[in-house]
């Protein structure tokens, strides 16, 4: 046999003894090692038949969680962006239209004791607080219209209905309270001509009207026939009549509101989400000095843009306020069904006087002399002149000598008197209310007047109310509540599903990659050794050979 014979040999050997079926104790030792290396074999050569296909799937599945680790999260802001956007037809849209909760709003009022010894000594007001007197609400937007550049336009539809069952007594209890249209007369002619003042002074005396009025708490909200505003129906030019006849703190309110609003819809952009693009047809109140004050970029409070943070600044519109209110972050929160949330608040600085806070003073149209005190908000401009304070209940926030002009007040307890919306960050739906604000009077002593010549400067508080939802039905909170806990439970699963499993196959196809390395290194070697003794047994036989015969 040559040797190029015996080389030739020994390589099918080598090439052959991994596929070879017949036991031999040499490749007993390569190959057989257990499960382990069973389980590589069939890896490598059965399933993906070639191990760097393996390294290449497990860097594709390790990539994959990496992936989903920064990225996932941007995916389901998408999902739900376009969940909660207002389409006619979806869910989100109708529970827009028509919210399926049942808001309430609780009345306080401020019940003068003593009016006549007020009046006549000059004692300081004694006011007794009743209530409350509480009523459901029913929410509906109507007459709908789905506009070219992404806003819905819509009236808003309120029904009040009274609650005795959660009231303090019924709505023909009886009150004695500062006479609004009056003490708002008086107030208004003080830097008028001195005749016109004795005029209004003789009207008055004629139609005994008194500036304190004993009414229902039925009529004070909901209106009551005034000398005054009937008298001023003959006489006012009509452009500058009263739009109503009645007087009444919520007169028109039970009802569809005339007013028509455009909201964003946050198809095109989520941003807008909920936010006011006009009303009435107009896209900046008229009031204030300043685009930046008069803006009327809020929403009406039931949704915000989606994707709440601690840094966000939410604003809140309704016409009653005449401004944006704008909400601070304060603290999370945790409602009774479970859903995590965010409590938004007035900044301490959103009645402050000009002093404290100078960014307020766009808030005074006549300059620096017409600024509110600390702690109230005047919205005579959108209350046709009338005298109106806006401050939270019992002053809070406000100047202690407010609350001390009249007795009766206690001290502003931050748990009842905070006005506070608590958001669900991700989906910026409402999750719980509580509008709470108080209406005074800012009234002016006038001299020439004799029916209020006792009556001194002072801001006369009327009411205050809370307005809001104490929950949402289970459908939206099961829906919000799937959105908080389950997206971010799905991405950690994926995270550590992808990375574990490429991590496992890539340590795998290593070991395999190994494990074949050392086998071929011994087969080579084994092959080498069979090599050289066969060369040696060669030699020895052709030096036998060579050998001459002995006999």
């Amino acid at each position: 046999m040559q040797l190029d014979d015996i080389l030739h040999i020994n390589n099918c050997k080598a090439d052959c003894s991994s596929l070879s079926t017949t036991p031999n104790p040499k490749t007993d030792l390569v190959n057989m090692n257990g499960p382990k290396h069973k389980f590589c074999t069939k890896l490598s050569s059965t399933y993906l038949r070639k191990w760097w296909i393996t390294i290449v799937v497990a860097a594709a599945l390790i990539i994959g969680g990496i992936v989903v680790a920064c990225e996932f999260t941007v995916l389901i802001d998408a999902v739900v962006d376009r969940m909660v956007a207002l389409r006619p037809g979806a869910k989100t849209f109708g529970w827009w239209a028509k919210p399926p909760v049942e808001p309430r709003i609780s009345l306080y009022i401020y019940n003068v004791t003593n009016a006549d010894d007020f009046l006549s000594n000059g004692s300081k007001a004694i006011v007794d607080e009743v209530g409350p007197y509480v009523y459901s609400e029913t929410w509906e937007k109507v007459n709908i219209v789905e506009n070219d550049n992404g806003t819905l336009s819509y009236n808003l539809r309120k029904i009040y209905s009274f609650r005795e069952d959660l009231s303090v007594g019924p709505e023909d209890d009886v009150v004695i309270v500062p006479n609004i249209p009056m003490l708002s007369a008086t107030s208004q002619s003080k830097h008028a001509a001195r005749f016109l003042r004795l005029a209004m002074a003789s009207i008055m005396d004629i139609l005994k009207i008194k500036p304190f009025v004993q009414v229902s708490v039925g009529q004070l909200l909901w209106g009551y026939e005034d000398p005054l505003l009937k008298l001023a129906k003959d006489v006012v030019p009509k452009e500058q009549k009263l739009p109503y006849e009645e007087f009444g703190l919520l007169y028109g309110k039970n009802g569809t509101s005339s007013d028509r609003v455009t909201v964003n819809t946050g198809v095109d952009d989520i941003r807008r989400y909920g936010i006011i693009d006009n009303f009435n047809g107009r896209t900046h109140l008229p009031h204030w000095t300043t685009d930046a004050c008069n803006t009327l970029a809020g929403t009406d409070g039931s949704i915000f843009p989606p994707h709440i943070d601690h840094d966000r600044i939410l604003h809140v519109y309704d016409k009653d306020l005449c401004r944006l209110l704008p909400l601070v972050f304060e603290k999370e929160v945790m409602t009774s069904n479970e859903v995590p949330g965010y409590r938004f608040t007035p900044p301490e600085w959103v009645f402050a006087d000009v002093d404290s806070h100078p960014d307020n003073m766009c808030f005074c149209p006549a300059g620096k002399p017409s600024c509110s005190p600390n702690g109230l908000f005047n919205v005579s401009l959108c209350q046709y002149d009338s005298p109106i304070m806006l401050s939270f209940p019992h002053f809070y926030l406000a100047d202690e000598s407010l609350r001390t002009q009249v007795e009766g007040i206690s001290p502003p307890m931050k748990e009842k008197h905070q006005f506070f919306f608590d958001v669900q960050p991700k989906m910026g739906t409402t999750l719980r209310v509580r509008a709470r604000i108080q209406i005074n009077l800012a009234v002016s002593q006038v001299f020439d007047i004799k029916q209020v010549a006792n009556f001194p400067d002072i801001i006369f508080p009327i009411l205050w109310f809370e307005e809001g939802i104490d929950n949402l039905p289970d459908e939206v909170t099961d829906l919000m509540r799937f959105a908080e806990q389950v997206p971010p439970k799905i991405r950690v699963a994926l995270i550590v599903g992808l990375c574990a499993l490429g991590v496992i196959l890539l340590l795998l196809s290593t070991f395999c990659l190994i494990r074949n390395s050392h086998r071929q290194s011994t087969l080579h070697l084994e092959g080498s050794n069979y090599l050289a003794t066969a060369q040696v047994d060669m030699n020895k036989k052709q030096n036998k050979d060579n050998q001459p015969a002995r006999y």
